[in-house]
């Protein structure tokens, strides 16, 4: 009996194997950290945008300090025997590193269709203005 090897073996199946039992799953990450958020900003201010669908204003606290935005809370743990959970639930907290300076006494929150949105004005003497160059 003659073994041909040559139909056996293929170089790229064991580095494809390795490389997906390293390769994370989807929404694995999303598990890290919750609420999930985005931070941007346009010329006047900075914006925090959070999902946190299903809980109620008085479920989420924020707080400013002079370097960063906390946002904590909790989602209660719904009662029954799960076959699946996918839904964080339990106490939550997320801290946004504030480099710049803002207005403090402008901040202003919103909670709508479960989207937690955080303006935070930039300062008047910290936004660049543009300065023009004379010819001597």
């Amino acid at each position: 009996m003659v073994l041909d090897f040559n139909t056996m073996y293929y170089p790229g199946r064991f580095e494809r194997l390795i490389e997906d039992f390293f390769k994370p799953q989807p929404g694995e990450g999303r598990r890290m950290a919750f609420p999930p958020l985005n931070v941007s900003e346009d010329e006047a201010n900075y914006y925090v945008r959070s999902e946190v669908p299903g809980l109620a204003m008085d479920a989420v606290e924020l707080t400013l300090t002079e370097k960063s935005l906390v946002i904590r809370g909790e989602r209660p743990t719904e009662q029954g025997k799960y076959y699946r959970q996918e839904r964080p639930a339990g106490f939550f907290q997320r801290v946004v590193a504030l480099n710049v300076p803002v207005d403090r006494d402008k901040v202003r929150a919103t909670l709508t269709d479960g989207v937690l949105t955080v303006v935070l004005p930039k300062c008047e003497g910290c936004i660049p203005r543009k300065i023009s160059i004379d010819v001597a």
